[in-house]
């Protein structure tokens, strides 16, 4: 069993590239200027590249797991070349983005590397996604409306107030939670939501920052003393193509039960 063409956690899709003036960049090798990149599906042949290298090495089926249909047509490439593939392809929406998409992800693996049937696999995939919540602050909306992945009218009663959004995600798109008036709010604001969606069973929590790894580990620090069925704390950062969507200072919280 094999999860094929799934992103790695704590970012977007490997073949989605940033793109800058024509010049297009694999994620990992981006450094340039966020705020003028865009960003570009990876194509079906690239997944049919990589269902093939993955049949070709023994896999029996393949999962296949990528962020929100409804942020990305990353996962129609997929679907594409999963048709032709040598073995059974399951594409699955994560319906998330980041570590929403990296611990369905993980759960997947975690199946299989037990020898869990290819539906099995995909189940343990599925159940994931229904349990695991998202919430994120941003300095500003401006990114998220730039890419158009937020409403117009939701970012510029933000920039208007100077209102310090929370979003979250809600049916794979990423929609407006509440408006705090400051960042220090905003953030202690976030540490409760994430705190209330633990609840008192075992969980895993990803904290997530762009460029803010101060805050980010301040607020891991906080979380650990607060979490009471905390199995696992992970403290990562964005790559690039999240990056170029939601901007530098952003904050987020991933939260999902603990596999028994």
């Amino acid at each position: 069993m094999s999860s094929g063409g799934a992103s790695s956690p704590g970012g977007a899709s490997p073949g989605e590239s940033p793109i800058l003036g024509g010049a297009s960049f694999d994620e990992g090798s981006y450094t340039g200027d966020l705020s003028s990149a865009t960003t570009s599906r990876p194509s079906p042949a690239s997944f049919a590249s990589c269902y093939a290298a993955l049949a070709a090495a023994g896999a029996t089926g393949i999962v296949s797991i990528h962020l929100s249909g409804e942020l990305s047509g990353t996962i129609e490439s997929a679907r594409a070349a999963a048709g032709d593939a040598a073995v059974p392809v399951e594409v699955i929406d994560s319906r998330s983005i980041a570590m929403g998409l990296g611990y369905p992800v993980l759960a997947a693996a975690r199946a299989a590397a037990r020898g869990a049937s290819l539906e099995a696999v995909t189940s343990a995939a599925r159940r994931s996604i229904e349990t695991t919540r998202t919430f994120f602050y941003v300095d500003t909306l401006d990114y998220l409306r730039r890419s158009g992945r937020i409403g117009t009218a939701a970012s510029l009663v933000g920039s208007a107030l100077m209102i310090k959004p929370l979003l979250h995600i809600v049916d794979g798109r990423i929609s407006l939670l509440e408006k705090v008036r400051t960042a220090s709010r905003a953030i202690a604001r976030l540490e409760d939501l994430a705190v209330r969606a633990a609840g008192e069973g075992p969980v895993e929590v990803a904290v997530q920052h762009l460029g803010a790894r101060d805050r980010a580990e301040a607020l891991a620090e906080r979380l650990s003393k607060r979490v009471t069925g905390l199995v696992e704390l992970r403290v990562v950062e964005v790559g690039a193509v999240i990056g170029a969507h939601v901007g530098p200072g952003m904050l987020g919280l991933t939260v999902t039960p603990s596999d028994p």
